[in-house]
């Protein structure tokens, strides 16, 4: 099974800017984001195809974050700006699909990582 390991957590203030990474062990196809902030479940934060193409954002995301890929690496990031402190979670990489309109995750995600956004 393929293994996924984020980087790049950490803390941050308000407006400030953060980017994390994801390796993959092996190829994988649509890769994506998600958060559980303490309390609450996990959601949707972004998406992206194998070939980088199509990108999809929660509404709340969208306009600050940007995901991107390098399929040589066999990596994903998230390049993550004007944070805010509902944006504090544990950010969790996926392994998924996607069709034309949305992003799936499928039952392969990493350990997770801490974002803390002060206020």
């Amino acid at each position: 099974q393929v293994q996924l390991e984020e980087s790049g957590g950490g803390l941050v203030q308000t407006g400030e800017s953060l980017r994390l990474s994801c390796a993959a062990s092996d190829s994988v196809d649509a890769m994506g984001w998600y958060r559980q902030a303490p309390g609450g479940e996990r959601e949707f934060v972004a998406g992206i195809s194998y070939s980088g193409a199509k990108k999809f954002y929660a509404d709340s995301v969208k306009g600050r974050f940007t995901i991107s890929r390098d399929n040589a690496e066999r990596t994903v990031s998230l390049q993550m700006e004007t944070l805010k402190p509902e944006d504090t979670a544990v950010y969790y990489c996926n392994a998924g699909g996607n069709t034309g309109s949305y992003y799936y995750p499928l039952d392969t995600w990493g350990r997770g990582i801490q974002v803390i956004v002060s206020s």
